[in-house]
Order: C-alpha cells, then structure tokens, then sequence
C-alpha cells in the first residue's frame, strides 16, 4: 500500500483528488494539508511514502516545503503536482528535492502511474515538462567531475542514456543488456551520485547533462 499526503490549498480540488486516488487498490490517503507547514508536519508525524505538493500555497510554499521534507525526511517522495508550468518553478521545485513535476491536467490514469513511479524511486516528468528541464541545463563545465573516480565505464554508459532520457527498456536495447541489469546499474548509479545531492533518476538525468558530455 502506498501512503500518500495531499497539499494543495483548493479544498474542492485536494477533495475530488483524494476521491479519484482512493479508486486505486494501493492507494490510501493518509492526510491532506492546505499550506506548506501543514504538509511539513503531517509529514512528520503521518511518514506518507509519497506527498503530492502544490507550488504556491499559504504561509510556506511548495518549494520550501519540499526543501525542508526533503532534507528531513529523505524516505518520502515529493510529486509536484500544479497548474503552473514555469520555468522558474519546475527548477526550484526539482533543485529542492522533488522526484517529478506534473501539471494538474495529467489525465488519472497517467498521475496513478506516475505516483508508483516515484515511490518505486524514479523520477517523472510530465510530458510538457521535460523540455523545459532539459533547455534550461548548462552545458558540461570546463574542468569536468573525475567520474572514473566513482563510476565504471558501463555505469557511465548507462548514466548517459538517462540523460539523454531514454527509459530503462530503450537502455536495455541500445547497450544489449537485460532489463534487470540495467535497473541494478542505475541503482548503484543513484548510489555513488547520493554524494553530490542526487535523490532520484530526474536528479541523476541533470547530473548527468550537467558534467558529462552526452553527445
């Protein structure tokens, strides 16, 4: 079962939310919160697997909220979930530890897959998001990071494939490998890039694009 916490200040929109998720077998709702702070400290004291947060809310917004659950509560996901497709947002919302960023109209089916993406640990990205993400990436800096020090060269195979955004089945096809193997790659990924503030794929992904050349 994944627990799930919804923030959002529209009462009528968290309320219809919480109904539509609670049609999915593995979904409960374990709480709703109406500003950041609420989300804050439900999320303390409920341990949700996955908060669905709003932006802009009241008396603490959706970034800051995430920034602080986030580095408190590193266990929980943190979805984005708003109306507002700007730049600004969509980069702030990630740099501060969300593992996706979805727009309010996803269709129901798209946002239940997308919630068991992100507890499973992968990133999402709506499908008008990504290149907003990706345009805004700064190209690889001059001195770039040693990755040989921490990474194997197929671990940097992989690791660039997810830059460029391919899926764990388009890797397993481009490199010859299975599935399963790819998966166990990124895993250990995640887990040598922990030392750079990479939580999750999306995180990993402008890592990626961020210091190594993905050409």
């Amino acid at each position: 079962m994944i627990c799930i916490l919804l923030a959002d200040d529209q009462t009528i929109f968290r309320q219809g939310l919480a109904a539509l998720l609670t049609l999915e077998e593995d979904f409960e709702i374990v709480g709703q919160a109406e500003n950041g702070r609420e989300a804050i400290n439900l999320t303390a004291s409920l341990q949700p697997d996955v908060v669905l947060m709003d932006v802009q809310m009241p008396i603490c917004n959706g970034v800051e909220a995430t920034r602080e659950i986030s580095q408190r509560f590193p266990s929980t996901k943190i979805l984005v979930l708003t109306t507002f497709d700007d730049d600004e947002y969509i980069w702030t919302s990630l740099q501060a530890g969300a593992s996706g960023y979805l727009l309010k109209r996803t269709p129901a089916e798209q946002m239940a897959i997308s919630i068991r993406s992100v507890y499973k640990g992968y990133g999402q990205l709506g499908p008008t998001i990504a290149p907003k993400v990706f345009a805004q990436v700064k190209p690889p800096a001059s001195n770039p990071v040693q990755w040989q020090e921490f990474l194997s060269r197929r671990e940097l195979d992989v690791l660039k494939l997810v830059g460029q955004g391919k899926s764990n089945q388009e890797i397993a096809s481009t490199l010859h490998l299975s599935e399963g193997t790819v998966k166990n790659y990124v895993t250990r990924i995640l887990s040598s890039l922990s030392q750079f503030g990479v939580r999750d794929r999306v995180q990993a992904a402008l890592w990626a694009a961020q210091n190594l050349d993905l050409a």
